[in-house]
């Protein structure tokens, strides 16, 4: 009886070594990583506040514009045309946030880009003023696109408006 049991603390002390290690073997090399990654999003609310400020900022120059406003990931959240906007300016808004946000940098920063090869993909790219990613905390949450004045920077000047409306805000996020 006394060598059952020592054969049977033998196997069972083994069986625990042996699933230690594989235990050991089957985590990730780097366990300090996570399995998950967390990305701030802007509220709808928020999203529908930049909008309202950008149309107002431009309503201020007397300039009826188009805005769109769009997470990380360039999805469309809030988009809006003022009364008496171009109907193809609300097109253009969406592409200059989309580029925007999608090089983190504004749309004058791009012109430059106008004449790349990005520009025959056909993936809604807009190289041209009217366009702020929205950024807060060194945290990117979208973009703003804006179009309908006579120049893309008077665009870009009220896309920026619209986003300090909300900055101090994201900053405290």
């Amino acid at each position: 009886m006394h060598s059952l049991r020592r054969l049977c603390m033998k196997t069972l002390a083994k069986a625990l070594t042996v699933l230690g290690l594989a235990a050991a073997t089957a985590m990730p090399a780097h366990a300090e990583d996570p399995m998950v990654v967390n990305v701030s999003r802007l509220s709808a609310d928020v999203a529908n506040t930049i909008a309202v400020n950008t149309i107002k900022a431009c309503r201020e120059k007397g300039i009826p514009v188009s805005v769109t406003v769009v997470d990380r990931n360039g999805i469309v959240q809030v988009q809006m045309r003022d009364t008496i906007a171009p109907p193809v300016s609300l097109s253009i808004s969406q592409k200059k946030a989309y580029t925007s946000v999608m090089f983190n940098v504004k749309g004058s920063g791009l012109e430059g880009r106008a004449k790349g090869p990005l520009t025959s993909i056909g993936e809604g790219l807009a190289f041209m003023a009217g366009s702020t990613p929205i950024t807060a905390g060194g945290k990117l949450y979208g973009a703003v696109g804006v179009s309908g004045a006579p120049d893309g920077m008077d665009d870009e000047a009220c896309a920026i408006e619209g986003f300090k409306s909300v900055a101090d805000d994201l900053e405290m996020m």
